[in-house]
């Protein structure tokens, strides 16, 4: 397992799988070590994958400083990858929280980044956000499915603002097209892969200036591709079509039967559109 050290002296390691041209991938949660994305339903057949593990999780070190958790913060994190790499430019890729760290990355240092992909993701950096009213949007499409009732209550309660830890199980089948075992199984070894402590700090206050990132991203000249599942509840494919539009060169794709782990939900419809487009 290769490492590398961050500008603040932090220990970081990232997983190499795959094969063909580089890919850096950073992944959601916010600060879920990156073993739950694996080789993305199979796109490491066309791209080498370097998953970066955030600071605070899986295999990296812990930082001296927990500010430094912050999102922004976590910008030099990416560049001094990059730079670990050899790569004067880089693909890359991003699932959910990671949206928000891939487009600041893309803010700061718009002539390292070739292509952008964007697995459904957050975009609070961007100033887009996702409505409680979009989130029943899509809860709505599941009430044919046999865990539906438990999982609309535990949603309403969350929405309401007083959930239990019984509501989040609840919900968790939402976030998955099927609800089948591989699903579970899933969703079952996530459960001790998030540095709690490390993701109330992720999106502190100070991190966000919309106005300015969006600013910031008129001179990013890499094609964005923001990637929606039709089923997931954050973010709704009008959210997606909302955030591409802020890119000089963005465009949205919506996966059907997807929702927010779409190389899970149909791997060879995700593969082939996220390769597509990479190319």
């Amino acid at each position: 397992m290769p490492t590398f050290t961050s500008a603040d002296g932090t220990t970081l390691a990232y997983h190499v799988t795959g094969t063909g041209e580089p890919l850096v991938v950073l992944p959601g949660g916010p600060m879920r070590a990156s073993a739950y994305l694996g080789d993305l339903g199979g796109l490491g057949a066309h791209r080498t994958l370097y998953r970066l593990d955030l600071r605070g999780t899986g295999d990296s070190g812990t930082p001296a400083d927990p500010a430094s958790y912050r999102c922004d913060r976590q910008v030099a994190d990416v560049e001094a990858l990059r730079e670990r790499l050899g790569l004067d430019q880089i693909d890359l890729l991003a699932h959910s929280a990671g949206g928000d760290l891939a487009t600041l990355y893309a803010a700061s240092h718009p002539e390292r980044v070739s292509r952008l992909v964007l697995i459904t993701p957050a975009l609070y950096s961007l100033g887009v956000e996702f409505t409680g009213e979009q989130r029943q949007e899509a809860v709505a499409l599941r009430a044919d499915e046999p865990w539906y009732a438990d999982a609309a209550a535990g949603f309403a309660n969350i929405l309401a603002g007083s959930p239990t830890d019984e509501d989040w199980r609840a919900v968790v089948p939402f976030t998955y097209g099927r609800w089948d075992a591989a699903a579970q199984a899933h969703a079952g070894a996530g459960a001790g892969q998030r540095n709690l402590a490390a993701a109330e700090l992720y999106y502190a206050v100070e991190a966000a200036d919309p106005p300015g990132v969006r600013a910031a991203l008129s001179a990013l000249g890499a094609p964005v591709l923001v990637l929606a599942g039709e089923l997931d509840t954050g973010p709704r494919p009008a959210t997606a079509r909302e955030g591409a539009a802020l890119f000089p060169k963005g465009e949205s794709a919506v996966q059907p039967g997807a929702a927010h782990y779409p190389w899970l939900d149909d791997a060879d419809a995700f593969t082939r559109l996220v390769a597509g487009f990479l190319r």
